[in-house]
């Protein structure tokens, strides 16, 4: 596929999950749009879904190929997709992250930073820290209090 054109679709696909959009989503993805494809800040489709709390979208995303694991690096963009949506609280992204192989465990910043249950925990995402949980997250002591 042309770059332009590639490049035409991820920008209708970064528009359409800011809008919560899972039939234009749906549509993009088939007509051949990337979802691993960066915007041009570095953040991935599925970090942006699951910052939002679209659990239909980032379950579209991944069923079309995007890694649950891959981290985002765009400006206040940057971690996990299940680090953002532990974070916010989101625990149907959670689980549909979990139930598409998220690493409950993987720590944002190479390894350096929270992971998602202590993003839950911190927010007080009670339901969030019991899936995470479930799944068989480890809180883990950090020798710094914030991220």
């Amino acid at each position: 596929m042309k770059q332009r054109r590639q490049k035409k679709l991820s920008h209708r696909l970064f528009e359409a999950i800011l809008s919560g959009d899972a039939r234009s989503v749906k549509a993009l993805l088939r007509g051949g749009a990337s979802p691993q494809r960066r915007n041009s800040y570095g953040t991935t489709p599925l970090y942006l879904a699951s910052v939002q709390g679209e659990a239909e979208v980032a379950r579209l995303l991944m069923e079309a190929a995007a890694l649950p694991d891959t981290e985002s690096s765009g400006p206040g963009s940057e971690g996990t997709p299940l680090c953002a949506a532990a974070c916010w609280g989101h625990t149907e992204t959670v689980r549909e992250l979990l139930a598409h192989g998220a690493d409950p465990d993987l720590r944002e910043d190479d390894g350096a930073g929270w992971s998602p249950l202590d993003w839950a925990e911190n927010g007080a995402h009670l339901d969030t820290v019991e899936v995470l949980r479930a799944a068989g997250a480890h809180g883990t002591p950090r020798a710094d209090p914030a991220p």
